[in-house]
């Protein structure tokens, strides 16, 4: 019988820590690096352990916490104390106080009787003197080929390889990782999650190689101990034990960020919703139509409330995803009538799924019973579930199409206009007295405001005070600041405008701090861009909230934005250090952690922020009072909220900064970059130029790379550009794959996708033109992204100083 079975129903009760206080060695317990026939057998209530030479891991018996009559035998961190889970392997064989663990003279491993390994593994030319059980300073337990590396339970050390064959299973046997790559429903086989590649080991430092690519965890290089574990909630996570913090296992890394995309988390026909949190707790909900199927209890599932009659209907929940126990059809749909229909003619049909994009995606539910619902804010479709006619239930998943109620409705009257009247010379006379009461009404204030204006005036010059404006944003002292900075400790990036600091305000707001340098201008000019800047409001861009001028410091004051910039979604941290410099100039509004982990932007949300980005600099160059420029568009100037929602940063403070200043920056850069020729050349800058910035964005949302960092190309280093690079690819090669994102470029879909790539990467190419007015302005770029407008073939972008072929 091998030692790793199928059954795994002991090894949850090494969940309760507390009771293992007999894991750490006493005064009495007997320590040996090797177990061999001189020592056997071996039995639980000898008090042996086999410890690892670097003293890091210990294997020996223990009690079950139920029964100290009952052992097992496990491998546990010997550094780890009880109540902090050092489990790292256990046998699935339990024993009494009468079971041994012995080595035959046949050089067979016993435990209570039965094989420790299986026949095959058994090393045949050992002798029973040779032949030993060994704990290696990895924490591989050792018995001639046999290995507990490669079977394990759980749990997956540093410098422990990944196989085939290899199979890890939760404590409550719930969920599985096969195939090194996919976690699975044990019940089902259904799978719910894979990582980009196979896994093949995980170093001391943090580092979890793949097969062609790799990934760190949040704290990579600290030397710690670590464990990767398939945990009871089925998601896969990495730990790192923090002494200092309680001695606890932080995790530093998880495969799945969303819990409720964990199948199995809710019966049949439940929705999954989280809770405030979407990598944390989840609970279940019914969806309209339904009530729990045990009353008061929708996990274990919901059931319909009015049975299917001849006459249906459909109601909609929005941000919903299912399956069914049945099978999934998508089909091409012109419109939503069609996909609505299809699904009423079938009588499986449970519901569809439908996108208001215009992609046609129709995709009918058949079966007896919704399967794995769950609502996730990163849904594109909406979900109709069929029910009865006579079902009276409104949705309760609403706010994809429609605004939601947040305020109570109020009912208005207005009064009914009054009669027809003859008295005109009345009214004439009544219109002019009141009309001469303002007059002179209005005189008056005006005299008296005159006088305390004159009066003030002097005092403020008197104080100093003369320059201060009388509206516009807060004005924040340097104490204030000092004191929500915390004495600017928490700095989170560096930019080329100055380095932001975290900080919180007495109203509890979280704030980003920007202390700006090199500005140029006294205080007057200062305080009137900034004045200019809070004026400026649009969902896509950072909320400018104050201000603070004095002792020779310039400094604004902004919302935070916690989701982080583009770049970190775009560019893995880890490319070539050409892109250091971008770093160091990053002046995004929130946390530069580069290590941490990132969701994967799909199409659909690229090109939101796409569109997100277009709308707010056309409202920057085309609907503000006072018309602004940006100077610096890229992506570590494009925020992301939590909803993914773009947000620019930067934009108003480049009329502080002299253009030989910005010409400088972009020289430092070694490259065209994101700024256009006219930086370099004699021509006037005008809003072209961000249009030229905004498409280079756009071709690195498409492909997911630096628009420096050279690609396959038959042409010499200093010739290369990647906007031609990309053109010959696109529209001379027709090889669009060759331009996408590899991060998700197995998840394109010609069908689904072309006509959205294909409209970025046009609109990119028109915004890129080396001539100015080849380029459009940012309003009607914002129409060629939406399909408003037609885009005509465009020509292919040539860098400005080798000129066109």
């Amino acid at each position: 019988m091998a030692l790793c079975t199928s059954s795994f129903f002991f090894t949850f009760f090494f969940t309760f820590f507390l009771f293992l206080f007999n894991l750490q060695p006493s005064v009495s317990q007997q320590q040996f690096t090797s177990f061999n026939i001189s020592h056997s057998p071996w039995l639980p209530a000898q008090n042996k352990t086999l410890l690892s030479p670097n003293k890091n891991f210990t294997a020996g018996f223990f009690p079950l916490p139920n029964s100290s009559n009952v052992f097992t035998f496990s491998i546990w961190y010997s550094k780890v104390p009880p109540s902090a889970n050092p489990f790292v392997w256990n046998a699935t064989v339990q024993v009494n106080t009468s079971g041994s663990l012995e080595i035959t003279p046949k050089g067979e491993l016993l435990l209570n009787g039965s094989p420790f390994q299986s026949a095959e593994n058994a090393t045949t030319n050992s002798t029973s003197n040779s032949t030993q059980l060994l704990l290696q300073n990895d924490g591989n337990l050792v018995f001639g080929e046999w290995s507990s590396f490669k079977n394990p339970t759980s749990t997956v050390l540093p410098n422990q390889n990944f196989s085939t064959g290899f199979e890890l299973h939760s404590n409550n046997g719930k969920f599985r990782f096969i195939k090194s790559q996919n976690l699975v429903l044990s019940s089902t086989s259904d799978q719910y999650y894979n990582t980009p590649s196979q896994l093949l080991n995980m170093d001391d430092n943090g580092k979890m190689s793949m097969q062609g690519n790799s990934f760190l965890t949040s704290d990579y290089g600290d030397p710690r101990f670590r464990k990767l574990v398939l945990d009871d909630d089925g998601n896969l996570r990495i730990y790192s034990f923090y002494p200092e913090q309680k001695n606890q296992w932080v995790e530093v890394w998880k495969g799945i960020w969303e819990m409720c995309r964990i199948k199995g988390k809710c019966g049949p026909n439940a929705i999954c919703v989280p809770k405030e949190d979407l990598s944390t707790s989840t609970y279940c909900v019914c969806p309209s139509g339904f009530t729990p199927a045990i009353q008061n209890d929708p996990e274990k599932g919901c059931r319909r409330k009015i049975p299917l009659s001849q006459n249906t209907q459909f109601l909609r929940l929005d941000y919903v995803n299912c399956s069914s126990d049945g099978h999934l059809n998508e089909i091409k749909a012109d419109n939503f009538a069609m996909c609505e229909a299809n699904c009423s003619r079938e009588k499986t049909c449970l519901g569809f799924g439908f996108k208001y994009d215009g992609s046609g995606y129709c995709m009918l539910v058949n079966g007896t019973n919704l399967q794995y619902g769950f609502w996730s804010p990163g849904t594109e479709a909406a979900l109709f579930v069929k029910v009865d006619k006579s079902e009276s239930s409104v949705s309760n998943f609403i706010g994809m199409t429609e605004v939601m109620q947040t305020t109570c409705p109020v009912n208005i009257s207005l009064p009914l206009p009054p009669k027809d009247s003859n008295a005109t010379a009345r009214n004439i006379a009544i219109i002019c007295t009141l009309f001469a009461a303002e007059l002179i009404a209005g005189v008056a204030f005006f005299w008296s405001f005159l006088k305390r204006y004159i009066k003030y005036r002097d005092m403020a010059t008197t104080l100093g005070l003369e320059l201060l404006p009388a509206g516009g944003p807060k004005r924040f002292t340097y104490s204030e600041i000092k004191a929500a900075t915390k004495d600017f400790s928490n700095l989170i990036g560096k930019g080329g405008f100055g380095d932001v600091y975290k900080g919180e305000l007495p109203d509890h707001r979280v704030v980003a701090v920007k202390c700006l340098k090199n500005v140029t201008g006294g205080d007057a000019e200062f305080w009137a861009e900034v004045t200019i800047i809070a004026r400026m409001h649009h969902l896509n861009l950072v909320r400018l909230w104050g201000f603070c001028a004095e002792k020779g410091q310039r400094i604004l004051v902004y919302e935070h934005i916690p989701g982080g910039s583009l770049d970190k979604y775009l560019f893995r941290v880890n490319k070539s250090h050409n892109n250091n410099h971008l770093k160091e100039q990053s002046s995004s509004l929130n946390p530069n952690t580069p290590q941490q982990e990132r969701h994967v932007l799909d199409w659909s949300m690229r090109y939101r922020i796409a569109l997100g980005m277009a709308r707010a600099i056309a409202y920057l160059h085309e609907e503000c009072l006072e018309w602004v420029l940006h100077c610096d568009i890229k992506p570590e100037n494009i925020l992301l909220g939590d909803d993914f929602c773009p947000k620019i940063s930067d934009f108003g403070l480049a009329k502080l900064r002299k253009k030989e200043d910005m010409v400088t920056m972009s020289r430092r850069r070694g490259t065209p970059g994101y700024m256009a020729p006219e930086w370099i050349t004699a021509d006037p800058i005008t809003s072209k130029a961000d249009v030229y910035s905004f498409g280079m964005v756009l071709l690195e949302l498409v492909s997911g790379i630096r628009n420096f960092e050279i690609q396959g190309s038959v042409v010499r280093s200093e010739e290369w550009y990647f906007p031609g690079w990309a053109f010959d690819k696109m529209f001379k090669e027709m090889r669009v794959e060759e331009i996408l994102d590899g991060q998700i470029r197995d998840a394109y879909d010609s069908r689904a996708h072309f006509e959205m790539v294909n409209r970025m990467v046009k609109t990119a190419m028109w915004c890129l033109q080396d001539r100015p007015e080849l380029r459009p302005t940012m309003g009607k770029v914002a129409k060629m992204l939406e399909g408003t407008v037609e885009i005509t073939e465009p020509k292919k972008p040539t860098v400005f100083f080798l000129g066109e072929e």
